[in-house]
Formats: C-alpha cells, structure tokens, sequence
C-alpha cells in the first residue's frame, strides 16, 4: 500500500491574479523605476565626483569605469524591473541632464567639467556610449516573455 497518494491530473492553474496582484506589480514597477532614476542621478554625482581625482599630481580616469558600471547597472535595473524597453531612458535622462548642467559655467563662474579635463570629458563620452549601447541592445532584443501567475 503506497504511502502517498497518485495524482490523477496535472494540478490546477494557479487563479488570475487580481486587483490587488495588479497594483502590487504597479507599484513594484513604479518604485523601480524611481530607483532606476535615482541611479542614474547617483551615477552622474559620482563620476563628476571622482573626475578630479589625482594620483602623484595626475589625473586618473576611475571616473570613466565608474560612469560604464554605472551605466550598465542603471539600464540593466530599469530594464529588469520596470519592464519595458524604453526604461533605459530611466537613468540616462537625468545623467544626461547633469552632465549638460556640469559642463555649463555659473554666474559666479564655476564649472564642473572643464574642457581642459581630460578625465571629465571622457567620462561624459563613456557615459553617453554605454547608454546608447544598452539602449541599442534593449530596443533591438527579443522581447522578454512574461510569466503570469
């Protein structure tokens, strides 16, 4: 006599989620995509940062790998998260709006990224590449295919 019991079928679909499984993945989309957003502001803040640091009187370039890992990881967590192709746009907007800013002198004639800064302006021309090239793969990817329930 067998301990445990034979299954007859295959076991039941799982129910359709419902309102409330609906506004939870609303929500869930919407805080990553805030965070998508934070990232990429986090990723301009620091790569401008870090694009004056000097080793020996030198300038090294550890804001460029920090502005491409940035990048990746900011594009590839908004993609991931709010689902949706066009969610590169997340991070690279408000990059793109401090980088502009950055290179814009104030009235009291301080500027952030000079044109005599190497490290600065490689940073903004990384920067750019990488999220046009995770733009490009996530636009021109296949689809992901979605798991209901």
């Amino acid at each position: 006599m067998p301990v445990v019991e034979e299954e007859t079928g295959p076991p039941p679909p799982p129910p359709p989620p419902g309102r409330t499984g609906w506004l939870l993945d609303l929500g869930l989309r919407l805080v990553g995509g805030l965070v998508a957003v934070v990232g990429g502001v986090l990723t301009a803040l620091l790569g401008l940062l870090l694009s004056t640091v000097r080793v020996g009187g030198h300038l090294i370039g550890v804001s460029v790998a920090v502005t491409i890992v940035g990048a990746i990881a900011a594009s590839w967590f908004a993609y991931a998260t709010v689902g949706r192709k066009w969610a590169v746009a997340l991070p690279a907007l408000p990059w793109f709006v401090l980088m502009a800013l950055a290179a814009v002198r104030t009235a009291e004639g301080d500027l952030l990224v000079a044109g005599d800064n190497w490290v600065g302006l490689a940073m903004i021309t990384t920067g750019a590449m990488t999220f046009a090239v995770m733009a490009f793969r996530q636009i021109l990817g296949p689809s992901p295919r979605r798991h209901d329930g």
